[in-house]
C-alpha cells in the first residue's frame, strides 16, 4: 500500500474551510477563491473520491447585510446573521460546484447530533444516502438554533466529528497557517514545522500553547483536539494552508502540511470499540446458519434470529450468541426490541409488510458487528473480526 497523506489518497475524505478563507476583509464572499477550490473538490469527485464539506461562513456573510459586521455582536444577534448566511452559504457552494456538474446538499447539525446515539445514527444516514446518490454534503453547524452551552463554538472539532460519524478515512483542516509547529511561528522566529505526527503525546499537545493565546484558544489547540478524534475514529488528519488559490491541488503536489497519521482503519476502530462497548442492552440467540454467515463475513438478518431478549433501541450494543448460548461477538442494533421481536426469524422480504412501513433489511449490518475469536483461535492469537 502506497503511504498516505495527501487528500487523493483517501477514499471517503472530509474538507473543513474556515469563515476567514471563505470571505474577504469586508464579510463579503470571496468568490474567487471558492471557485478554485470547487475546481479541486470537482477532480476528486471526478476521480471517485466521496467528499464532504464543512464550511463555516454562514455568520460571516449575514453579518453585513444586517448591519452587524463592524461590531461584537450578541448571541441572538450571530443566530440571526446565521439565519441570513445560511441561505447565501448554500447558494454559494451550489453555483460554484453546479458547473462541474456536482449536487450539493446542505446540512444543517448541532453537538447533539453527532454525539447523541439516535440522533448520529439518523444523520448518518442521511449523509450515508446523500453519499450512495453522489451527492456532496455541505454541512455547518445550525447556529441559528444553538446556545453557547449547546454549540460546538469551532469547525475543527464538528469536523471531526463529522469524519468519526461516517467513518470517513481522511480529513483536511484547512487553515490560515500549514501545518502544526514547535511553537506559535508569528511569535517565535525559532518554531520548526512538524510534517507528520504519529501520536498525541503530551509534548506534540503542548506545542498548542496556553489557551488564552490565539495559537492556543481559537487556532491549533482546537485543531489537536480534532486530531484526537479523528485518530481515535481511525482517520488520517492533515492540516493546510487554505491561503492557496487552489489549496487541495497544492497538498496533492506536495505542499508543506502536517500529517497526523491513525495507526488503524476506520471499519477496525469502528469494531474495536464496538467489541468493548460496555453497555450491552440485549442478546439476541442465532440459529447456526446465521453463525456460519457471520463467520463469512455477512450481516445478521432477521431470519437467522431465533430469540430477543432485553429492551434496546436502535443503535444500542448487543450481544449476540449461538444455539448453545455462547456469546460470539456484540453490535450495534438497527432496530428497537419491539421490532426485533416481530420481525426475528422472517425474511427480508416480508419486513415492510410486517412492520407497516418500509425497515431495514439487516438487524446488524457487518460494519457494526465484530466477531469474537473462538477458543483455538484465542490459542493462536487470531481474530475472526
Amino acid at each position: 500500500m502506497s503511504p498516505r497523506g495527501r487528500p487523493g489518497d483517501y477514499r471517503r475524505l472530509v474538507v473543513k474551510i474556515g469563515s476567514a478563507l471563505l470571505t474577504a476583509g469586508d464579510g463579503a464572499l470571496d468568490r474567487d477563491w471558492l471557485e478554485a477550490l470547487a475546481a479541486d473538490l470537482a477532480v476528486l469527485c471526478a476521480d471517485g473520491h466521496q467528499v464532504v464539506v464543512v464550511s463555516s461562513g454562514a455568520v460571516a456573510l449575514g453579518s453585513a447585510p444586517l448591519g452587524l459586521a463592524r461590531r461584537r455582536s450578541r448571541l441572538e444577534e450571530q443566530q440571526a446573521a446565521a439565519a441570513v448566511g445560511q441561505v447565501r452559504l448554500a447558494h454559494a457552494w451550489q453555483s460554484v460546484m453546479a458547473g462541474h456538474g456536482v449536487i450539493v446538499a446542505q446540512v444543517l447539525v448541532t453537538p447533539d447530533d453527532t454525539e447523541d446515539r439516535r440522533r448520529h445514527l439518523n444523520a448518518r444516514g442521511t449523509l450515508e444516502t446523500l453519499l450512495e446518490l453522489g451527492a456532496m454534503p455541505v454541512i455547518n453547524e445550525n447556529d441559528t438554533v444553538a446556545t453557547d452551552e449547546l454549540r460546538y463554538g469551532d469547525n475543527d472539532r464538528l469536523a471531526a466529528r463529522v469524519a468519526q460519524m461516517i467513518s470517513a478515512d481522511g480529513l483536511v483542516l484547512l487553515s490560515d497557517i500549514d501545518g502544526l509547529y514547535t511553537a506559535d511561528p508569528t511569535v517565535d522566529a525559532d518554531a520548526e514545522h512538524i510534517p507528520e505526527v504519529g501520536r498525541l503525546t503530551p509534548e506534540i499537545e503542548a506545542m498548542a500553547g496556553p489557551g488564552a493565546s490565539r495559537w492556543g484558544s481559537g487556532g491549533m489547540r482546537t485543531k489537536l483536539a480534532a486530531a484526537r478524534i479523528a485518530l481515535a475514529a481511525g482517520c488520517d488528519m492533515i492540516i493546510g494552508d487554505g491561503r492557496l488559490k487552489s489549496p487541495i491541488a497544492a497538498l496533492q503536489q506536495g505542499a508543506r502540511s502536517t500529517l497526523f497519521r491513525a495507526g488503524a482503519s476506520p471499519l477496525a476502530a469502528r469494531k474495536r470499540w464496538i467489541a468493548g462497548s460496555l453497555e450491552v442492552r440485549g442478546r439476541l440467540l442465532l440459529d447456526a446458519g446465521a453463525v456460519a454467515a457471520l463467520a463469512r463475513g455477512g450481516s445478521l438478518l432477521p431470519v437467522g434470529v431465533t430469540t430477543v431478549e432485553g429492551e434496546f433501541a436502535r443503535g444500542d450494543t448487543v450481544a449476540l450468541a449461538g444455539p448453545d448460548g455462547a456469546e460470539i461477538g456484540r453490535g450495534m442494533i438497527a432496530c428497537g426490541a419491539g421490532d426485533a421481536r416481530r420481525i426475528l426469524g422472517r425474511r427480508s422480504a416480508q419486513i415492510d409488510e410486517i412492520l407497516g412501513y418500509a425497515g431495514r433489511s439487516v438487524m446488524v449490518h457487518r460494519d457494526d458487528l465484530v466477531l469474537f475469536p473462538a477458543p483455538d483461535d484465542e490459542e493462536k492469537g487470531e481474530a475472526t473480526a
